[in-house]
């Protein structure tokens, strides 16, 4: 079953950090960081609001296994689930047809609409 959840761009940054490995807390926020190239600018209030809201929708749970060559200072480690697997993938699609549908952006002739 395919979701429709619409994802807001820090969201779907959050999935796709975590598509690989669950990681921690901090690590996503370098993840989003990096994979956006500095463009979703997330601080640790608004991180954890928006992880919370993933956490609610079922598309992300906290680990239940630690790495075992974990520092044990860090907090929670957290992974996708099937559904947040599917809500990234099916996102990924959305946009991939977007931008097919748009195609090739020519630059704008000056006065023209």
């Amino acid at each position: 079953m395919a979701t429709s959840l619409a994802l807001k761009p820090v969201a779907l940054h959050i999935l796709a950090s975590l598509s690989d490995e669950d990681k921690h807390g901090y690590a996503i926020m370098q993840a989003v960081r990096q994979l956006s190239g500095g463009r979703i600018p997330i601080q640790t209030g608004s991180f954890y609001r928006h992880l919370g809201q993933l956490i609610a929708t079922g598309l992300v749970v906290e680990a239940a296994v630690r790495p075992a060559d974990d520092d044990p200072r860090r907090g929670a480690y957290y992974r996708l689930t099937p559904r947040g697997r599917e809500a990234l993938a099916t996102e990924a699609r959305r946009l991939s047809d977007l931008l097919k549908a748009i195609g090739p952006l020519r630059p704008s002739r000056k006065g023209s609409h």
